[in-house]
């Protein structure tokens, strides 16, 4: 295929894409207006399935199959990242070398981290409750395991921190999130449908399906972002090209 004719197709393929884009924003309601169809019958779908915090329930009930999709952009992403900086024939592992920390930032960061984690997991079990979720509490999580690389060393992040483990564990919550979709169509409804009682409206048992998908996705989220950090320090700290830092 010319470069000419990768332009036409590009050409054809933007134009038509222009062309819905324009008629979807002409049949949008007026800005400002008081008549929000799509948000009262969100709301409305969220309260019938006792689940608080509407933005979880359209994440991972009304529109969890788009949630899915974000999940393995997140995975093929980190999944990339893994291949592209693996290590090559060239390169080889030094030791990394212990470096000082200033007291005062030791002391905040060992102070701040279990308060971290903590506000992570709590942002995470409450997320069909209030505002946050997987998303947000795991990406949380992850970077405050960190705060011991800032407060100690990296050999003591690598301790708490096994590479592996954290990949196994990326795919365990990926999977998870799919094994519960499939559950909706052996319960006979639709897949990621809301099949499980809705519990007590307010209560950390409510919402059905909700809190397990939310769960799975702030494992996802935090492991997916622990083995990419670990990644790119790897680079920075251990792996030498050539014999060069």
């Amino acid at each position: 295929m010319t470069r000419r004719v990768r332009l036409i197709v590009m050409a054809v393929g933007g134009a038509g894409l222009a062309a819905l884009l324009v008629a979807a924003c002409l049949d949008l309601p007026g800005f400002g207006g008081d008549q929000h169809p799509y948000g009262d019958r969100v709301v409305r779908a969220a309260l019938a399935r006792h689940t608080a915090n509407t933005i979880a329930s359209v994440n991972f009930d009304q529109r969890a199959f788009d949630t899915l999709g974000e999940m393995s952009i997140l995975f093929a992403s980190v999944l990339g990242t893994v291949v592209l900086l693996r290590q090559t024939r060239d390169e080889h592992r030094a030791a990394p070398e212990p470096e000082q920390v200033a007291l005062p930032v030791r002391r905040y960061a060992l102070l701040v981290l279990p308060v971290a984690v903590v506000t992570g997991l709590y942002v995470i079990a409450h997320g069909q409750l209030s505002p946050g979720g997987g998303f947000q509490g795991g990406v949380v999580v992850a970077t405050a395991l960190h705060l011991l690389y800032l407060g100690a060393d990296y050999r003591a992040l690598e301790r708490i921190r096994p590479v592996g483990s954290y990949e196994v564990a990326d795919a365990l919550a990926a999977s998870a999130y799919l094994v519960l979709g499939l559950a909706g169509l052996v319960a006979g409804t639709a897949f990621l449908a809301d099949f499980l009682p809705y519990g007590t409206f307010n209560t950390l048992s409510s919402g059905g399906t909700v809190p397990l998908l939310n769960a799975a996705i702030g494992m996802e989220v935090a492991c997916a972002v622990v083995v990419l950090l670990a990644r790119f320090l790897d680079q920075a700290v251990e792996i030498e090209k050539g014999g060069e830092k």
